[in-house]
Order: structure tokens, then C-alpha cells, then sequence
């Protein structure tokens, strides 16, 4: 059988990890793009066992850069999300996680030229048109993966890469608060629809007679859980003006409780059929932007910092993310969201050409 060679980047980028390829590599069409991403991971098979994906929605993600044609990026980064045991692939949303690994990437590619001692990489995320900075640390124009930076949900240290995400509300939805509500009652629980990075449905966890502790594993094996949160997911979509989500990721959903140990919150965040073993960058600025915002279902969970920008710990089941949020309330338009930042860590892994075999594209 004829297989094609397609040059590839293998990159953890924060708590995912994915391949990322140049944009020009890949078909343009994109019904023969889907054919080729689910060959790459092996979809259709919970191990994903005839391709490159992990068997877990974190694991099968998506890169696909090149350089931007817009003033104001250097970068375009276009993601897909790829389902697992599903033949499916999502271009609607953006990660987070996988955008640590973008300014990486574009440098390796030649995309990008480096500096000495940091680049500083604008990317535009072609799936919402959000504008992030990152700062990736170059040291003699190689990029630098070793450094002392801690991701709670990775094991060991590595080089901090900076990301400053500009624009980020309404991305999606058109709106800080899609449905117009700061919350919204759909089959007796309370949501707040808000649309800050990534398009989310945020609701407490005892409102599903949960701590919002639980782990990752035990709200996985908790199948009645699911069967009551996918509706209101699903009605949820359709009031922030998303259309049919059934078979989409976003919006993504959120639990919310107290926290435990110091932070400013506590949150669960799914994917949204399994729980995210740790948290989305995209999703805590969402949940982080949620918790400052009086009147929705956050209020009186947060435990607000002083001062601005304020520094938001969320916890989550593998440790903690910190993000930190510019913003202004004093208006009289409430909450306004002027930029979020955080710090995580990204590792090349691998290096080569990922064969797609001719069947793909029969």
C-alpha cells in the first residue's frame, strides 16, 4: 500500500500534546484535511492504535501553523480537535495547552525567526481570531526546553513560556455573555453562558449533589452525572447562538466549588464528554473571568485577591493554574476583561514524517 510522508513536530505543549504540522504539508480541501488528521491519530479506536493519538481527548489535538498574513500576527495557528473512538474532527474550538507549544513550533519550522535570549511570537487563533503573545525562551537563537517552571498535571520542570492572550472575549459567541444573562436556569440548574477564551456553561457542583473535589476517574464513572449535564450543555449551546452542539466540544462545561486549599476557586472542566485530567488554559480564563464577575453562579465561591491585575489560583484535580486577569469593574457596563496572562511549559518530543496511508484519501 502507498502511504504518504508528511513532515511533522511531536510537542507537549502545557498538560496536552499533539502533532503539529506546517499548514502548506496538509490538503487545503478540508473534507481530504479531516480524512488525513483522523489517519494521523487513529480515530475510531479507543487506543487509537493505528495512529499517533494518545486514546485521550487531551492527547488528540492538532497543531497546523503558518506564517500570518495579518498585520498584527506572526503566526497563524489553526487547531483540530480529534475525537477518540469517534470518526470526528472539530475545527471550532481553540486549546490553550496546545498554543504553548505554537511559538515553540513556528521556531523550529523556520517559521519564525528566533532572537537571543527571548522571542517574542504573536499568534493568531485562526478557529475564534483571538491574539496571543507568547514569550518562549531562546538562549543563543535555539529554543531553550529545560528551566525550573513547574505545570501541576506534567512531571518534572521545563522552560516557561509566557503567553499574553489579548482578545479573547466574545471570540466565539460574539459576547462576554452570549445567552445576555449573567445566569440562566435550564432544567432547574443554574448556568452562567459566558464566552472568554472558550465558550463555557459554568455551574456549582452541589447544584448536581457534588463536591466539586471529586477526581477526574470518579466523575468519569458517574454516568448518571453525564446524562444529566449533556442536555443542558446541549440547550446551553443553543442559546449562546452556537446551533446544534451535540456533536461539537464547545461550549465546554464547568463545575465550580469552594476552594480547598487557598486558591481562588475550585473547578472541574470537561471536554465534554470526559473530565480534563487537569484544566484548560482557555477554560481557566473563562472560569477565572467568571469568578470575578458578580451575579453569576461564582458568587460568593471566589475568594477574590486584592489589587489588580488579580492573580486567580484555580484549583483542579491534578494541583492548581494560575492566571492572571487585568480587568476593570468600575464601569457601568460591569465587568470588562482587558487581559489574561499565564506562564506554562512546553517540550519538543519528536521529530519526522507521520505516514498516511492511501486509503485516506480513497
Amino acid at each position: 500500500m502507498t502511504q504518504t510522508a508528511i513532515p511533522y513536530l511531536f510537542l507537549r505543549g502545557g498538560t496536552s500534546r499533539g502533532p503539529y504540522f506546517n499548514r502548506a504539508d496538509l490538503p487545503e480541501d478540508r473534507e481530504l484535511l479531516s480524512r488525513t488528521l483522523l489517519a494521523v491519530v487513529g480515530a475510531g479506536h479507543r487506543l487509537n492504535i493505528d495512529g499517533i493519538g494518545g486514546g485521550n481527548a487531551v492527547t488528540n489535538k492538532v497543531a497546523m501553523l503558518s506564517r500570518s498574513q495579518s498585520p498584527d500576527a506572526d503566526i497563524d495557528y489553526f487547531f483540530a480537535q480529534v475525537a477518540v473512538e469517534e470518526r470526528l474532527v472539530d475545527y471550532k474550538p481553540t486549546c490553550g495547552n496546545i498554543l504553548v507549544g505554537v511559538g515553540p513550533a513556528a521556531i523550529e519550522m523556520g517559521l519564525m525567526p528566533a532572537q537571543d535570549g527571548e522571542t517574542r511570537v504573536r499568534i493568531r487563533a485562526v478557529n475564534t481570531n483571538a491574539l496571543v503573545e507568547a514569550i518562549v525562551q531562546t538562549p543563543g537563537g535555539r529554543v531553550r526546553y529545560d528551566g525550573a517552571a513547574i505545570v501541576d498535571g506534567v512531571p518534572g520542570t521545563a522552560a516557561p513560556v509566557g503567553l499574553n492572550f489579548l482578545d479573547v472575549v466574545g471570540t466565539s459567541c460574539g459576547s462576554f455573555l452570549p445567552t445576555g444573562a449573567l445566569r440562566d436556569v435550564i432544567d432547574g440548574i443554574e448556568i452562567t453562558c459566558m464566552d472568554v477564551a472558550m465558550p463555557m456553561a459554568i455551574a456549582r457542583a452541589s447544584d448536581f449533589g457534588l463536591t466539586g473535589y471529586e477526581t477526574a476517574q470518579e466523575l468519569d464513572a458517574n454516568r448518571v452525572f453525564y446524562a444529566r449535564m449533556e442536555p443542558i450543555r446541549i440547550e446551553a449551546g443553543r442559546r449562546m447562538g452556537l446551533g446544534d452542539v451535540t456533536k461539537s466540544v464547545t461550549p465546554k462545561f464547568g463545575l465550580l466549588a469552594l476552594s480547598r486549599d487557598g486558591g481562588a476557586i475550585c473547578a472541574r472542566y470537561f471536554m465534554p464528554w470526559d473530565c480534563h485530567p487537569s484544566l484548560a488554559v482557555t477554560g481557566s480564563q473563562c472560569i477565572a473571568a467568571c469568578a470575578l464577575t458578580p451575579g453569576t453562579v461564582a458568587d460568593g465561591l471566589g475568594r477574590i485577591p486584592s489589587g489588580k491585575p488579580a492573580l486567580m489560583r484555580i484549583e483542579h484535580p491534578m494541583g492548581a493554574i494560575e492566571v492572571t486577569v487585568d480587568y476593570d469593574d468600575s464601569g457601568a457596563d460591569g465587568f470588562t476583561l482587558k487581559s489574561a496572562g499565564l506562564v506554562r511549559t512546553a517540550r519538543l518530543i519528536a521529530r519526522g514524517e507521520v505516514m498516511v496511508p492511501a486509503a485516506a484519501y480513497a
